[in-house]
């Protein structure tokens, strides 16, 4: 949620701003903003809104001259969206300016603190609220910018990133950071801050990540990083292995659908890094720890969640460990008991994931080894895990996760099998047969998006439904979840998952004539209760769609539209089933003329509470 970019160095800065925040829209906001500093003072701009609006106030960024300035796209929290409420945000003065991420805590109580210093409010927002307390100590004790940076963070309470301009001193911008994603980019004579890599892929692939409750400070010439009590620190560069082209939409109308059609490469990448000569490899994982293991705890939010509950599944079944999955948001509240010789697995597309990065510290703090799962190298969680297993989905843009959850799903499938052959629970041959089965779901997911127009025409006729349900048992259930979390998220069509063991407990009263039902038939000992279930809300007036496997066919007796995926073991038929699904939800949401890649209040990372 929100974006941050900053520039310094010897271009105009506007536009390379403007740019930017351009490329961070997927992450969700409701107005935006810019500061840049000319000769002698610093230039504010803000529109609510779409970011066009800010295009079109300056010029394209042609109307702000000065070659040092701090970009943001806002998403309210507090505050309602409005252009005053916008960031940036500045000081009584002017001298200070600066953009912010995350949520402060005890904004109320530092407010009043400076209210009664003397200070004055024109925004009902806590980032004013950090700007102005970063002037008092800069003015109060004359301070110079780490000084009154540090103690304003010592007192602020939350979530921040911050990126922060001077008036005093021209050419710089200094970051500060604790919980919320912050990167810098090393250039030619110019230097970047963003809040995610795509923002500046264009300009450079060097990247440094500033750690928690660490401070930056950036000319054209010189990156400086300081910790709390002020002493300069080292930082070792990172090189992104993505280009800005992969950002890019690449022929495809939206970015969801380039991403839908990069699974097949996505999938087969991340097997390739862990798969050799036929045998797994997690060269960062300690193997001991993994054979020695009792009891595993899965940890994810949304669609890293129902990648979890498929893991689960596949780890029970090949590990004959028992597995609880927790929602990141319910872990650390409900007092989770973790046992000894246990292992927290964190699953998060961004590394930033607010309550998946609590979960991973409770973990921490009583002793149990975390092991995460993670698209962005260098990411918080990445960072704090004891052991980070990377997936190779590159940059996905669209808020709706497509090939990052499919990448998800591999690693879990590998881990599961490596554990079990650790443990004793899964031999070479059988190993051996699985990964075999596992090579092959590359070209099986490319052969299911060549049915994509055949789920474009049955996608249009329910463009206009109200209600439509997924059901499913076992791991049919964990993709009911996710396919209806997609539809849900980009078409704005009620929808629900159910276990279909449960639809005589309430849920079947929901069923009137017309409603859509997509049944999940991929695992064959469940195939006949689930077929019975659909036969029940078929007698109720739904009209069915059935996704199964090749040679189920006398589901064609039942179902109205039939999506048939090919075999493969049933461990790994959530890799293929959630296919039409994603096509399903992308084309209905298409035929409504919606945004699909940038669906109305969700953010690509939810890096707040």
């Amino acid at each position: 949620m929100c974006g941050i970019v900053s520039y310094v160095g010897h271009h105009p800065a506007a536009p390379i701003l403007l740019n930017g925040l351009r490329k961070l829209e997927y992450r969700g906001y409701d107005s935006a903003g810019i500061a840049v500093r000319n000769d002698s003072e610093i230039v504010t701009v803000k529109a609510q809104g779409r970011l066009q609006r800010l295009f079109d106030k300056t010029d394209n960024g042609n109307a702000v001259e000065g070659f040092c300035g701090i970009g943001h796209t806002r998403w309210a929290t507090h505050g309602e969206p409005s252009e005053i409420n916008a960031h940036p945000h500045m000081s009584d003065d002017g001298n200070v300016v600066g953009v912010h991420n995350g949520i402060i805590e005890n904004y109320q109580e530092l407010k009043d603190k400076l209210l009664r210093k003397g200070y004055h409010f024109y925004s009902t927002t806590d980032t004013e609220v950090a700007i102005k307390l970063v002037d008092y100590y800069w003015k109060k004790y004359k301070l110079g910018a780490v000084d009154a940076i540090n103690r304003a963070m010592v007192r602020i309470r939350g979530s921040y990133a911050l990126a922060i301009m001077f008036r005093d001193i021209p050419g710089e911008i200094w970051v500060a950071r604790k919980d919320s994603p912050l990167i810098i980019g090393a250039g030619d004579g110019e230097n970047f801050v963003a809040s995610d890599v795509p923002a500046i892929l264009s300009h450079t692939r060097t990247v440094y990540y500033i750690g928690n409750l660490e401070i930056g400070r950036l000319t054209p010439d010189c990156i400086t990083f300081y910790n709390l009590d002020g002493d300069v620190i080292e930082h070792t560069p990172v090189t992104i292995e993505w280009d800005a082209e992969a950002a890019e939409k690449g022929g495809f109308e939206h970015y969801m659908l380039k991403e839908i059609h990069e699974q097949p490469m996505a999938v087969r990448e991340t097997m390739n890094s862990y798969v050799h000569e036929g045998k797994i490899a997690f060269e960062e994982v300690d193997e001991s720890v993994l054979a020695g293991l009792e009891r595993i705890y899965i940890v994810g939010c949304g669609s890293a969640y129902h990648a979890g509950m498929a893991g689960k599944a596949a780890l029970e079944s090949l590990t004959d460990l028992p597995v609880e999955i927790d929602l990141a948001s319910e872990f650390r509240y409900r007092n989770p008991k973790l046992v000894r010789n246990s292992m927290v697995i964190i699953i998060s597309q961004s590394g930033e994931t607010a309550d998946s990065l609590a979960a991973l510290r409770l973990a921490r703090e009583r002793g149990v080894p975390v092991l995460s799962i993670i698209n962005v190298v260098g990411s918080s969680i990445a960072r704090e895990s004891d052991w980070c297993i990377y997936t190779h989905a590159g940059p996905e843009i669209s808020v709706a996760t497509t090939k990052a959850y499919s990448t998800q799903l591999i690693v879990l499938y590998l881990l599961a099998i490596r554990i079990g052959e650790l443990k004793g629970t899964v031999s070479g041959d059988y190993a051996a047969e699985l990964l075999e089965g596992m090579m092959k779901l590359p070209d099986q997911i490319s052969r299911l998006l060549e049915d994509k127009e055949r789920i474009q025409w049955f996608a249009s006729k329910y463009a206009s439904a109200r209600d439509i349900f997924f059901i499913g048992r076992g791991m049919d259930y964990a993709i009911s979840m996710e396919g209806s979390l997609k539809l849900k998220e980009i078409s704005y069509i009620h929808s629900e998952a159910y276990a279909a063991g449960e639809l005589k407990h309430g849920t079947i009263s929901l069923i009137e004539d017309g409603t859509l039902v997509v049944g999940i038939l991929t695992q064959q000992g469940l195939f006949e209760k689930t077929v019975s279930n659909m036969v029940e809300v078929k007698s109720r007036g739904a009209y069915l769609m059935a996704v199964t496997s090749y040679g189920n066919y006398s589901i064609e007796d039942t179902a109205n539209f039939c999506v048939y995926i090919p075999k493969t073991d049933e461990h790994f038929m959530t890799s293929l089933a959630v296919i039409p699904l994603q096509l399903l939800a992308y084309y209905i949401s298409v035929a409504k003329g919606l945004n699909v890649d940038k669906p109305r209040n969700l953010a690509k990372s939810v890096t707040v509470e």
